[in-house]
């Protein structure tokens, strides 16, 4: 009981962790309407801070998984906050040089701190619920969180730079790095000085010895690593490239700060959807939710493919300005509210795509999770695709990415999560 009890504190440290990753991942969307604009760059362009974000990944992901079995998870956490502090510190920097190179090396930086982060979040609060839909249920709390701070990026900007103009620098979003540096600081200090259990932690017996299977032995797993990229990258695309829908003139028409709100809403519907995956999660199966998500999110991108930009309706979203916040309706395509609600969808994916990817893996989970965090590249990967085909075949066409993407993860859910390598040793 004693054990059980000391866990509380590392729980909220990780859910805080959480956070961070999703404040400092989300900042490259309203980052890439002022980078069009300043410096006059096309959709592919305006998304490649996004995607040096998500390259880290690629890069970062193994390793990381590596670092977490041999230094264990408090000093695994510690090297990510640390990497994040420079990585955010890079990019507030880019605003005084005001070099968008220099920002891109930023935002790669902290794509570094990302991976590291997320490495340690997903399986030590999986492990921290015992596995299972309990610890399906914890991750759809940290996911929550993490959904309140995405949504909180696009209005922070929204009320510093107000419209967006071609006077609009990154410099003008410097409060915002400032928040981001803040957190990491107070979050490093409190860390130092928590107890956090190290499940996953080899001993030096541990490290001799080698086994013929590893967690790329497993079909469901390779499967949901794939899936886990697919993921990202429509959970990133989908709001990403309907903030550039509407902020363009010759599409959507509404000013870039309306159009950073109403993308806010998607993120807003996230934090929403893992609120009630939060607390369903402990008695519905991660396959159950991640069958029904993909299934309507299909739905609702094809929706919006087909249904004609000229047709609006009114949907109620959180409008910022240099005096606040406020509540209010915007008058947008019907399209761009069937992309919003796909926020619902989304919204408990990462969690249910984790749970039956490391489903029955054992000791491999720890080395799973450095894997999972290589694939979300993907959010880097999908979001470019998708954008390049904006930029020839128009906005809406390009959503027939994301649909495939859905369509992938449905038949995942259906098909390719069962474990069909029980016969793996895994103790």
């Amino acid at each position: 009981m004693n054990q059980r009890k000391n866990y509380a504190l590392p729980i909220v440290m990780m859910i805080l962790l959480f956070g961070m990753i999703s404040f400092v991942t989300n900042l490259a969307a309203p980052m890439g309407v002022v980078v069009k604009e300043q410096f006059q760059a096309s959709n592919f362009l305006g998304m490649l801070g996004n995607f040096a974000n998500f390259l880290a990944y690629a890069f970062m992901g193994i390793p990381a998984g590596k670092l977490l079995e041999k230094i264990g998870y408090k000093k695994t956490a510690l090297l990510g906050i640390v990497v994040g502090f420079v990585g955010v510190g890079i990019q507030f920097m880019s605003g005084v040089a005001e070099s968008f190179i220099v920002y891109l090396l930023g935002a790669f930086i902290a794509g570094f701190s990302m991976c590291i982060l997320n490495v340690v979040v997903n399986p030590m609060l999986n492990t921290l619920g015992g596995g299972g839909k309990k610890g399906n249920q914890l991750l759809q709390v940290g996911a929550t969180f993490n959904s309140l701070m995405g949504t909180s990026v696009p209005l922070l900007v929204g009320m510093l730079v107000g419209e967006v103009t071609k006077n609009t620098a990154i410099k003008d979003v410097n409060p915002v790095m400032f928040t981001a540096m803040g957190i990491f600081a107070l979050v490093g200090v409190v860390l130092a000085f928590v107890n956090i259990p190290e499940p996953h932690m080899n001993t030096g017996e541990e490290v001799k010895e080698k086994s013929q299977y590893s967690a790329w032995s497993f079909r469901h797993f390779v499967l949901g690593a794939i899936g886990i990229g697919v993921y990202v990258g429509v959970e990133v695309g989908v709001p990403g490239t309907l903030n550039f829908f509407l902020a363009d003139a010759s599409a959507g028409g509404l000013d870039a700060a309306t159009a950073g709100t109403v993308a806010a809403t998607y993120w807003l519907l996230m934090l929403v959807g893992r609120f009630v995956g939060a607390s369903i999660g402990g008695h519905v199966s991660s396959k159950s939710m991640l069958v029904a998500a993909s299934a309507v999110g299909m739905i609702l991108t094809f929706m919006a493919i087909i249904s004609p930009i000229t047709s609006t309706v009114s949907i109620p979203v959180f409008q910022s300005s240099s005096t606040g916040l406020s509540f209010g309706m915007a008058n947008v395509p019907i399209s761009a509210m069937y992309l919003v609600l796909i926020g619902l969808c989304t919204s408990v994916m990462w969690g249910g795509i984790f749970n039956l990817a490391v489903e029955g893996l054992g000791k491999f989970t720890a080395s799973a999770s450095g894997i999972f965090m290589t694939m979300v590249v993907g959010g880097g990967i999908l979001p470019l695709v998708q954008n390049a085909v904006a930029d020839n075949v128009g906005y809406m066409m390009s959503y027939w990415v994301p649909f495939l993407g859905l369509a992938y993860l449905l038949y995942y859910s259906l098909i390719g999560s069962k474990n069909v390598n029980t016969e793996i040793p895994v103790e």
